[in-house]
């Protein structure tokens, strides 16, 4: 039921912003040589149908074969304004299969981002929605590209909308943002015991995020820039009602040091908790797990304290922006009662070549990073899908490079404190587009003392990630494209995953609509709650029906 609420969100997203497609391409202009599918900014509606044979062989540990007709239809949209824009892929995938093993699935992956002005340069509404597949591993670990015959599959859903606002009153510049999301995990036959321990999911939560900040620049009022910022975020996580609240108010002073480049330091006060209630428990102090693998919460148990820190937080950092194509800001400070590091850098010196690197840190729960990654992904790009089985695994290229959102790292249900990095490099030259990313999260769990889920806190989950890809124009009418993935998991307790893989796929135009395909791809799984590891090959050819 869920599912077909966020297949809905998706398609309401998509009509939403072919329906302001005509608005937008007055923004835009006339006279820019059409709407070419693809080609980034410019207003792109794309409707389509597929249909393939699919055949996956199974290398290791056996050798079974199976084929399977594949039916898709889905619409990619873009669309840019001056004030609004919106980029939508979403996609309905039905497999046949044939015989007493067959398989038969129904899948909808996609994800859609959008801004619409509602006062122009000032009041803004912003959305996005994300569904997509992953394969959960027995020690809550997740990677890239499951396959249609695992039974390992599982789904994640997240959704938000909220506004934005970026106004002037006199000399003082005030922004301001509210959110409100929604985020769930399926995983029907990966909720598993191991060694009579509960491996407890994730289920769904709900998040709230708010923030107001005025400021001056240098030079308006003071030789230096002031700015007070106050806001919060919290989410409720199902999952023995945890809860995660995070608020905070801070002054900020930025100073210049030369024409680009200045000191930016910052102080104020927080307050942030973590706390949750306790498993129902039978007559003999058992923990109860309900039909769906999950701790029963008793809500009757009195909430407990995992994490409480109220007090000074601060920073200091650098702000460096030689042009507008390099950006740099880093800070280094005190936070959660630790010491913090983030910063990004960006450099985009032309439209066919950006490089992005950042480093995070904060506390959440798994919903939470999934809205924060979908609200910090730009309205304006192209999602990638593998091209066997029409996936989206949480991979955008855009203006700025690629993108990773969702699906990656664990899956438990306790918050955490998450800290990383990820870069990405994106090159064009020629008919030829090359891209690299690469990542690392680690996750350190917090959870109430004399609850079911205390012998996960302080335990980490780290993950990593590397993917490339590479494609190429042939003539007017032909195209390949190549794809290769590497996650590495390392659970706490030697919960450990390997996933690789890599796919290559020929698209060749029949006529002006339709398109003939051939893919191949290869996956390999290596888990240490396993005795054996898995290895695929999987090949399709087909059909796509632009409309």
């Amino acid at each position: 039921m869920r599912a077909r609420i966020f297949a809905a969100a998706l398609l309401t997203a998509g009509m939403i912003a072919a329906s302001s497609a005509p608005a937008m391409a007055q923004d835009i202009g006339q006279g820019q040589g059409g709407n070419t599918p693809g080609q980034r900014g410019n207003r792109v509606v794309q409707p389509y149908i597929e249909v393939g044979q699919v055949v996956s062989a199974e290398l290791s540990p056996g050798s079974d074969v199976v084929t399977f007709t594949q039916v898709a239809v889905g619409v990619d949209i873009n669309v840019q304004g001056r004030n609004s824009g919106a980029a939508v892929s979403v996609r309905y995938e039905r497999n046949i299969g044939y015989g007493d093993d067959s398989i038969d699935s129904n899948t909808i992956s996609g994800v859609a981002r959008g801004t619409l002005a509602l006062v122009p340069n000032t009041l803004s509404l912003e959305a996005g929605a994300l569904a997509s597949r992953t394969r959960i591993d027995a020690g809550g670990g997740t990677t890239a590209n499951p396959l249609q015959r695992d039974d390992a599959e599982s789904r994640f859903y997240s959704a938000y909308a909220g506004p934005s606002l970026n106004t002037r009153i006199g000399d003082v510049g005030v922004e301001g943002v509210a959110r409100v999301g929604y985020n769930r995990f399926e995983a029907d036959d990966a909720l598993v015991t191991q060694a009579g321990n509960s491996v407890d999911v994730f289920d769904d939560s709900v998040t709230y995020l708010g923030q107001l900040r005025a400021g001056v620049r240098p030079g308006e009022v003071l030789p230096v820039g002031l700015a007070v910022t106050a806001g919060g975020f919290q989410e409720n996580i199902s999952n023995l009602d945890q809860r995660v609240r995070d608020l905070y108010v801070r002054g900020d002073v930025t100073v210049p040091l030369t024409i680009d480049l200045a000191l930016v330091a910052g102080a104020g006060y927080e307050d942030v908790e973590i706390s949750s209630r306790d498993a129902l428990r039978d007559a003999n102090g058992v923990p109860v797990i309900g039909a769906d693998g999950r701790f029963v919460t008793d809500s009757s148990a009195p909430r407990r304290i995992a994490f409480a820190v109220d007090g000074l937080l601060w920073d200091v950092g650098v702000l460096w922006r030689p042009s507008s194509r390099t950006s740099l800001q880093a800070a280094v400070g005190r936070r959660y009662d630790s010491t913090t590091y983030y910063g990004t850098f960006t450099y985009v010196p032309s439209q066919r070549s950006a490089f992005a690197v950042s480093a995070y840190d904060g506390v959440s729960g798994f919903g939470g990073l999934l809205n924060n990654s979908l609200a910090g992904l730009d309205s304006d790009f192209e999602a990638i899908r593998n091209p066997v089985t029409g996936d989206f695994g949480g991979l955008v290229s855009g203006a700025e490079g690629q993108s990773v959102i969702g699906g990656i790292g664990s899956t438990r249900s306790a918050a955490f404190r998450g800290r990383g990095v990820r870069a990405s490099y994106e090159r064009t030259v020629g008919r030829t587009t090359a891209a690299l990313g690469a990542g690392y999260d680690r996750r350190t769990f917090i959870a109430a003392a004399g609850t079911v889920l205390s012998p996960v806190n302080g335990l980490t989950d780290e993950s990593y990630y590397v993917i490339g890809g590479l494609s190429r124009e042939i003539g007017q009418n032909a195209n390949i494209t190549t794809n290769a993935y590497v996650n590495w998991f390392d659970g706490a307790g030697n919960n450990d995953v390997t996933a690789v893989g890599a796919s290559a796929a020929y698209n060749q135009s029949i006529t002006q609509r339709l398109v003939g395909r051939a893919a191949i791809a290869v996956d390999y799984f290596d888990s240490q709650f396993t005795a054996q590891d898995f290895a695929f090959a999987t090949a399709l050819v087909g059909l796509r029906y632009n409309f």
